[in-house]
């Protein structure tokens, strides 16, 4: 993997925050971060492709370190995610393409030999700043006897993504398509064809306004109606989405959750990788709809370090997403996840999970590359050797959600499909994670068309049949 810096310095602290399912800076290479194109959950207008199926990897990508300083790998090796734009990595952040851009997370950081520029516009300012946190849930216990670490400015907060803020509720006219969903269920039989072309692809916010005309209109629950009128993995897609993004989440970790046995898998799809206020957002919504806190659940469900690194994560503690990619801190976590595992014998797991837990995907990303650039190994490669099981798992898909949230979840869905049999239900609620961003939507479908060599939507057809392959094609077209 080979990444080229930027051509410039680093960017302002205030730039657009990450949502959930809406990439930010999002997977190797990938920022969780999108400028607004269009009307929500509409796909990008002509003029901004994301995704040149002809061109990809394209030509000229960039290498790290730049060329005057010895090339790794090698010119001419295929680099994923390539650079864009004349081999500047991350790309400017104007279009949806794949891999998204980024501004954070370069490894190495511009100006090389100079950080932080010492002339006029020097980012971060001197005088708003804050030191790191170390210990507890905010990182290393110490500087690891390097020189301190950069201290971190002071980092705008990442908002809510769409369908986390109660306040993000759509004021439209939903009249319309109310009365086409009644009409689709009313009577002798049902029009499966009418339920998928309104439900599938409606953004979040507009989801409890339209539940909220059908009850007023016809007197009548949706998910009610839902539930006689259709069936199988049909019935429990629809459902899916009528919850919203917000409820899904909290569904599904109950699912999690409850009986015998932890689903541990689903509760890392749903709270790994997530932004502080999504995170916030997710324990309020559980607490008011099952009348027990989140984190007691977990902590009564698991046990040892696997409830500490859940711990972590529900702490809501990460490093911001505007948070600057220092490169001396980003040397320190590297150094000290190589000393917590391949230099040793018996990996220091709670050490791993606090520095993973705590940093930014930007970050995340930056301590990828720089590890792989001074130890010539890949981080996921050290963790899969170093750990089994579920924290393996885990500590997998914090690297892949820092690095790029694409491949991540390409990776996940095709994870559904593999092998004897098609894990239905997870397939389901992936598919619905994804599909709320329609920009992450055809990076996840670049993605997997880059690793697989085939189209993602073939594949789900592939795997399934009937209302049930065309509601998940539906989602992802």
């Amino acid at each position: 993997m080979s990444y080229g810096p930027p051509q410039g310095g680093y960017p302002p602290q205030g730039y657009p925050q990450q949502n959930y399912g809406q990439p930010p800076p999002q997977n190797y290479g990938q920022p969780q971060n999108y400028p607004t194109q269009g009307h929500y959950g509409q796909p990008p207008p002509p003029s901004h492709s994301p995704y040149p199926q002809q061109q990809y990897p394209p030509p000229n990508q960039g290498q790290y370190p730049p060329p005057q300083q010895g090339q790794y790998p090698p010119p001419n090796q295929g680099h994923y995610p390539p650079p864009q734009h004349q081999g500047q990595y991350p790309p400017p952040q104007h279009q949806g393409q794949y891999p998204p851009p980024q501004h954070q997370g370069q490894y190495p950081p511009p100006n090389l030999g100079q950080y932080p520029p010492q002339h006029q516009g020097q980012y971060p300012p001197q005088q708003h700043q804050q030191q790191p946190q170390y210990g507890g849930h905010g990182g290393p216990a110490a500087p690891y006897g390097a020189p301190s670490p950069q201290p971190y400015p002071q980092s705008m907060p990442t908002h809510p993504s769409p369908g986390y803020d109660p306040n993000q509720v759509a004021h439209i006219d939903m009249s319309g398509p109310a009365d086409a969903l009644r009409k689709a269920m009313k009577g002798f039989g049902t029009d499966e064809a009418t339920l998928i072309r309104v439900l599938a692809r409606m953004p979040p916010q507009e989801i409890p306004t339209l539940k909220q005309a059908y009850q007023q209109r016809h007197h009548r629950s949706l998910e009610a109606d839902i539930k006689s009128e259709c069936g199988g993995y049909f019935e429990f897609a629809l459902l899916a989405i009528l919850r919203g993004p917000l409820q899904q989440d909290v569904w599904c970790l109950n699912d999690a959750l409850k009986g015998a046995g932890t689903k541990e898998s689903l509760l890392d799809d749903v709270l790994i990788g997530r932004s502080n206020a999504d995170i916030r957002a997710i324990k309020t919504a559980y607490q008011q709809t099952y009348r027990r806190s989140l984190e007691a659940d977990v902590k009564s469900d698991l046990s040892a370090k696997t409830e500490r690194m859940y711990s972590m994560i529900l702490s809501a503690s990460r490093h911001e997403d505007s948070a600057p990619v220092f490169p001396q801190t980003t040397d320190a976590d590297v150094v000290e996840l190589h000393r917590a595992t391949e230099a040793k014998t018996g990996a220091e797991q709670l050490t791993v999970c606090s520095i993973l837990t705590s940093r930014s995907d930007g970050q995340i990303r930056a301590i990828a590359q720089a590890y792989e650039h001074k130890y010539r190994r890949a981080l996921e490669t050290v963790i899969r050797n170093d750990f089994a099981g579920h924290m393996e798992d885990a500590l997998v898909r914090m690297v892949r959600s820092g690095a790029d949230k694409a491949m991540r979840d390409a990776l996940a869905l095709e994870e559904c499909m593999k092998g004897p049999g098609t894990k239905d239900e997870r397939l389901v609620e992936r598919v619905v994670s994804v599909h709320w961003d329609r920009h992450h939507v055809v990076q996840v479908k670049g993605a997997y068309r880059h690793r697989f060599g085939k189209e993602l939507v073939s594949r789900i057809r592939g795997e399934t049949s009937g209302d049930y392959e065309r509601v998940l094609v539906a989602m992802l077209e």
